[in-house]
C-alpha cells in the first residue's frame, strides 16, 4: 500500500512511518503541514492519505480541509483522518458526500496497532472506518431524542456497527447473528428513519449521518 502521511508532530509522524514500513507499506511522502498535503497527493497519487485534523499553518482544521480537497479531487484515494478528540462536525463533514474510503480515528487508536491497521486496511479497500469511541460518544449524545429513539436495542447495535464501517457479514459475526438477520434489521432501520425511498445518496450513508446527529 502506498501511503502519504501528514502530521506536524515529528515524533508521531516518524513513528507512524516506521510502523507502516514494518508492515510492508510504502511511505511515498511525509509532510508536516496541511499546505504540503494536496501537492504531495497530486505528485505521488497514493492509495491512502493519513492526516491529522489540526495542523499548521493555522493549527485549526487545516488538515481536515486538505483531506476534503483530496476526496473531492481524487475520489478513489482513501483518507484516514486522525484526531485528538471526538469532534462530531469533523466526522460529519467527511461523510457528507459519501462514506466510501474514509476513516476518522482518534490518535489514541494508533497505540492499539491491530485496530489502527484494521482501520487503515478498511479505508484502503473503500470502506468506512469510524473510531468506536467516536461512535460511542456520538450515540450517547443522540440516542435519546429524534428518530433514533424509535430503534430497538438490537437495531441500535446494528447501526452502531454500521457507523464504524463494518459490512453486513462482519456485523453478523460481531453480534453473533446471521447475515440475513442483520439485513432485516437494516431494512427496519431504514424504514424507521424514513429512508426507504431515499434516492441520490446511499441509504446506508444517510442512516449513519442520522446516527451522527447531522
Amino acid at each position: 500500500m502506498r501511503v502519504i502521511l501528514a502530521e506536524d508532530s515529528t515524533l508521531l509522524r516518524e513513528g507512524l512511518a516506521r510502523l507502516l514500513v514494518d508492515e510492508g507499506h510504502d511511505i511515498v511522502a511525509a509532510v508536516g503541514d496541511a499546505d504540503g498535503l494536496v501537492p504531495a497527493v497530486e505528485e505521488h497519487q497514493p492509495d491512502v492519505v493519513i492526516t491529522d485534523v489540526r495542523m499548521p499553518p493555522t493549527n485549526s482544521d487545516d488538515g481536515l480541509r486538505a483531506a476534503l480537497e483530496v476526496r473531492k479531487r481524487w475520489p478513489t484515494i482513501g483518507v484516514l483522518v486522525l484526531s485528538q478528540y471526538v469532534e462530531k462536525r469533523y466526522a460529519a463533514k467527511l461523510l457528507a458526500d459519501r462514506s466510501e474510503g474514509v476513516g476518522y480515528v482518534l490518535k489514541d487508536r494508533v497505540a492499539q496497532v491491530e485496530d489502527f491497521l484494521d482501520a487503515l486496511n478498511r479505508v484502503a479497500a473503500g470502506s468506512t472506518a469510524l473510531d468506536p469511541e467516536v461512535v460511542r460518544q456520538l450515540f450517547a449524545a443522540t440516542s435519546q431524542t429524534g428518530p433514533l429513539n424509535g430503534l430497538t436495542d438490537r437495531e441500535r447495535d446494528v447501526l452502531h456497527e454500521m457507523a464504524q464501517g463494518h459490512t453486513n457479514a462482519a456485523i453478523g459475526e460481531r453480534l453473533h447473528v446471521s447475515q440475513s438477520a442483520v439485513e432485516k434489521h437494516i431494512n427496519t432501520i431504514f424504514d424507521k428513519l424514513d429512508l426507504s425511498h431515499a434516492t441520490g445518496y446511499s441509504r446506508r450513508v444517510l442512516a449513519i449521518l442520522h446516527y451522527l446527529g447531522t
